[in-house]
């Protein structure tokens, strides 16, 4: 489990690394906070057709994909894997008048997921460095992914969760194996949050940090690692105008370093450990 949730980190130094090419604190859990009735207030999005979730920005969150997921740090949002969780986990952390984002990987094969067969060869790219089992996909293909996509949104939808996190959602900036340009993820990346939407949920925008002026409008979210380490924070100004909330971690940086520029930025920043088990360090 630690070698999946780990990618998260590499993506950011890819990204980092392809820019420079081209061009003691808080405990483990926090206070209850003020805007947990506006994050709860009102039934998942699966119960509420036509309408979602849109989190506010400085929302608090938990973002755990490695273990038995801990419904008891107090925090309005949670964020994990929406195949290795059931609907009884979303339920329990409903009942405790949480939202739910559903993890899902949309730019990279994984041989380990249940669906790994409906993935055609034609699509498969080259392997994701560092990561056993997992390959590139060619977002070029919308007519083959976005079907399989649709079911795995279907999935997080009828375990009801509140809100899509979509990763490897940058692979235009990767070796994929394939010629993909900015244009082809643009498109890749409106058609993924057109498929929550239509579900009714919510959905966040995982780093591509350059597109947000393109994308701002289409995503509800944004969810980023690492932006104060690469200093980078600045570039997602435009969804806390919008009233949109950036759920952001840095891993190497403790939160006294970074917490000063996220506060005045209004992000919703936390240090966490690579392995996103239950640990963090909030601002």
């Amino acid at each position: 489990m630690a070698e999946r949730t780990v990618r998260r980190l590499w993506g950011g130094v890819l990204t980092a690394a392809a820019l420079l090419v081209a061009t003691g604190c808080a405990g483990t859990t926090s206070s209850p906070s003020d805007d947990a009735s506006d994050a709860a207030s009102s039934p998942p999005a699966h119960e509420r057709p036509g309408k979602r979730w849109q989190p506010k920005p400085g929302t608090r969150w938990q973002w755990q994909l490695d273990g038995a997921v801990d419904t008891s740090v107090d925090v309005p949002v949670y964020d994990i894997d929406g195949f290795e969780n059931d609907a009884a986990t979303v339920a329990r952390l409903h009942a405790d008048k949480r939202k739910v984002i559903c993890y899902i990987n949309v730019g990279a094969y994984e041989d380990w997921r249940p669906d790994h067969d409906k993935f055609p060869a034609s699509v498969l790219g080259a392997k994701n460095e560092g990561w056993k089992g997992e390959k590139w996909l060619d977002i070029r293909r919308l007519d083959v992914l976005r079907p399989i996509m649709a079911e795995r949104f279907d999935m997080c939808r009828k375990k009801g969760f509140d809100a899509v996190e979509p990763d490897l959602t940058e692979g235009f900036r990767n070796r994929t194996g394939f010629p993909l340009t900015a244009a082809h993820q643009l498109a890749f990346n409106r058609m993924i949050a057109s498929l929550a939407h239509e579900r009714g949920m919510a959905v966040g925008l995982k780093n591509d940090l350059d597109q947000i002026p393109e994308l701002v409008r289409d995503f509800d979210f944004a969810v980023n690692e690492q932006c104060a380490q690469y200093g980078e924070c600045d570039k997602l100004r435009p969804f806390v105008a919008k009233g949109k909330a950036v759920f952001h971690v840095e891993y190497e940086m403790a939160p006294r370093e970074f917490c000063g520029e996220a506060e005045e930025l209004g992000l919703s920043s936390m240090q966490k450990k690579l392995g996103l088990n239950a640990w963090r360090r909030t601002c």
